[in-house]
């Protein structure tokens, strides 16, 4: 022992354990480990009870809301169960800096993160509780529509983030004001290089109080974009395309150009030009007329014509139709409806000119020849008999018997025509004179 004493070991065991001593009375920020342990142990607990006690809370203030007729407190409720799940944590951090017993620069810390803890709380709460509440104001969303009121949603949320942004600053001694004042001199250069930015917040404001469209609105404007309305932001519309794809586009367009809205049709319009044949007669036109008058004015799904204008009348001559025009409109203005109703006035269209033994016209042309020119007369093609073998053929390269059917067609028309023009620029069957027979030789030659 005695030389453990002179070599110095037991004195050394003495300094580091006065250093673990230290460590455990002064490690854990200044504070001895067994607080900080426990302070950590207080802050555990909180962080996973919260959960539970924000339970605990919702289902008594849910309980109470359930008593009411309204559904105004229970939206509130459902609204303010993620900020309550906050105050157990800013409880546990109140606890262990007190088992804790910090003092001086420690304990304000800790005060101050409680604080700005439990003014997160609050702003978020009324953050959540901004939809609810304007949802109260049910006239005024009917009256300013569904895009005003998102768009008041946003200004009052920026409006308390920015507060309680500005109120946890304060707590942690940071000044807002000379921060504001830097932020109006920001504001100046950033007003120079953002104008259209500007430009489209006033057009979308434009468009809002204009009430042009509205979420889920079915919008055209031409060349920019066709498609459903799915948001109306600051700067710019989302609409997406009828393939699905989204297209951004900026407010300013949507102010300055003529905008179609067809949600808004109160109706939806059916105009079509059915062609008829001309041989077909003004009695069976009149007839097949009347039938789809008819049908349009005893159907249901066709708006009646005292709301709208409905046409069924023979239009026009057009150059190989009669062409009888239908203009009507349905009641629904939704797609699918529309389609199928003007499907089965399609069927009864058809069925109606086949039962009257009318037909389609299709698009022809005639031609009428009054007189040919001397020496230019037609010939008439004759398609030869199977029974025919090849008189007049051509035997200069392939044998008879290897020719093809097309060859010997060919070869069988060509000993067949009819020769000569008459002097009124008829062609008769057999010679028809000298003057006739040159021309037809002619013809032939060629």
């Amino acid at each position: 022992m005695e030389q453990l004493t002179e070599l110095g070991f037991v004195q050394s065991l003495q300094e580091f354990w006065a250093q673990v001593e230290s460590v455990l009375n002064t490690g854990f920020l200044g504070q001895p480990i067994g607080r900080g342990v426990l302070a950590i142990v207080i802050l555990l607990i909180a962080f996973f009870a919260r959960g539970l006690i924000a339970k605990l809370i919702v289902a008594t203030l849910g309980k109470m809301a359930g008593e009411t007729k309204t559904e105004f407190d229970d939206k509130l409720v459902e609204a303010l169960k993620a900020p309550i799940s906050l105050l157990p944590v800013a409880a546990g951090i109140f606890f262990a800096a007190q088992a804790m017993g910090a003092e001086g620069d420690v304990d304000t810390f800790f005060i101050s993160l409680t604080q700005s803890v439990i003014i997160f709380a609050i702003f978020w709460a009324l953050y959540r509780v901004v939809k609810p509440l304007l949802k109260l104001a049910g006239r005024v969303q009917q009256v300013l529509g569904d895009t005003f009121i998102g768009w008041v949603t946003r200004i009052l949320q920026g409006v308390i983030v920015f507060i309680g942004g500005a109120a946890i600053l304060n707590v942690w001694g940071i000044p807002v004001i000379p921060f504001l004042a830097s932020l109006s001199l920001l504001s100046v250069a950033v007003a120079l290089g953002a104008q259209d930015l500007f430009k489209n917040l006033i057009a979308g404001m434009t468009i809002i109080a204009e009430q042009r469209l509205a979420k889920g609105d079915w919008v055209f404007v031409d060349g920019v974009v066709e498609g459903t309305v799915e948001d109306v932001g600051f700067r710019s519309t989302t609409v997406r395309r009828f393939d699905k794809a989204p297209v951004y586009v900026p407010n300013a367009k949507l102010a300055d150009n003529p905008l179609v809205n067809f949600s808004r049709m109160t109706h939806r319009r059916i105009y079509w030009k059915i062609g008829l044949e001309y041989r077909t007669d003004s009695e069976t036109l009149n007839k097949i007329r009347g039938a789809i008058a008819d049908y349009i004015e005893k159907t249901d799904d066709f708006a009646p014509a005292s709301d709208v204008s409905t046409f069924v009348h023979v239009d026009e001559f057009g150059d190989s139709a009669v062409n009888l025009m239908v203009y009507c409109f349905t009641k629904t203005t939704t797609w699918g409806e529309w389609l199928a109703i003007k499907e089965q006035l399609a069927f009864f269209i058809k069925k109606t000119v086949e039962e009257h033994e009318a037909s389609f016209a299709f698009p022809s042309r005639s031609l009428y020849f009054e007189k040919l020119p001397d020496g230019f007369a037609p010939e008439t093609f004759n398609p030869p008999g199977e029974d025919e073998d090849g008189d007049g053929e051509d035997n200069n390269d392939v044998p008879s018997k290897n020719r093809s059917k097309s060859v010997k067609a060919s070869a069988k028309g060509r000993c067949r025509s009819t020769r000569g023009p008459q002097p009124k620029g008829r062609a008769v069957d057999g010679e028809g004179g000298d003057k006739g027979a040159e021309a037809g030789d002619d013809g032939e030659a060629e």
